[in-house]
């Protein structure tokens, strides 16, 4: 894909520019309503209401996450769904004991995965600059970029879940190892961390723990 050159740049950045300022017009900031549906109330959640998802809501949820921020756009996460019974008990395999009630009683479980060969999608995701020199062989630095951008699209992701009115509820405690021969075995995706999405039975709530204040956790130089 060949980036665009000359008037055609100038009235895209123009535009660009332009709908930044039309947005920030239109929306000024999140009302505090749609800041506690997001984040500030909401919880993670370990218990599920037999309700289904529809396909198309995961749709819209992938839709949203795409658009969050990763460096030079690189874009490494992919997201598998699991919902049938067979996925379930495969992905079971990888689970602590006390986490597999949690993942098998939600309508779906999002693996979150990279792909650690994201750099060569660049001339694609990035078009106006070849920087594959940057990443070919240094397997380092692909890791590097690889995690910590496919961990952003993950929260991205749990963001985005919520705000379409979703609950969610993030695991860490499996087996990368399991999941990657499970799944991902002879192609060039890894695991980060599993997502329980869907609509939360919230019975099984416990009080909200503590959180930081400001100024034990900020510092303004």
């Amino acid at each position: 894909m060949s980036a665009p050159t000359g008037t055609e740049l100038e009235t895209l950045r123009a535009k660009a520019q332009e709908d930044h300022r039309a947005l920030r017009k239109r929306i000024g900031r999140l009302s505090d309503d749609a800041i506690d549906l997001i984040l500030r109330d909401a919880r993670s959640h370990y218990a599920w209401t037999d309700k289904p998802i529809p396909e198309g809501m995961l749709e819209e949820i992938y839709d949203i996450t795409i658009n969050g921020a990763t460096s030079m756009n690189t874009l490494p996460a992919r997201f598998i769904f699991v919902s049938s019974p067979e996925g379930k008990q495969r992905l079971a395999k990888s689970l602590k004991p006390q986490n597999v009630s949690k993942m098998m009683g939600a309508p779906v479980t999002a693996i979150i995965a990279q792909d650690m060969e994201f750099w060569k999608e660049l001339p694609f995701l990035f078009p106006h600059e070849d920087r594959r020199h940057m990443f070919d062989g240094n397997e380092a630095y692909c890791k590097d970029t690889a995690d910590r951008n496919a961990t952003l699209q993950g929260a991205y992701f749990m963001i985005a879940a919520r705000a379409v009115g979703l609950d969610v509820g993030a695991m860490s405690g499996f087996s990368n190892a399991i999941v990657d021969e499970e799944f991902f075995q002879g192609t060039t995706l890894k695991s980060n961390f599993l997502c329980n999405i869907g609509y939360a039975d919230e019975t099984a709530l416990f009080q909200k723990l503590p959180r930081f204040a400001f100024d034990q956790a900020c510092t303004i130089v």
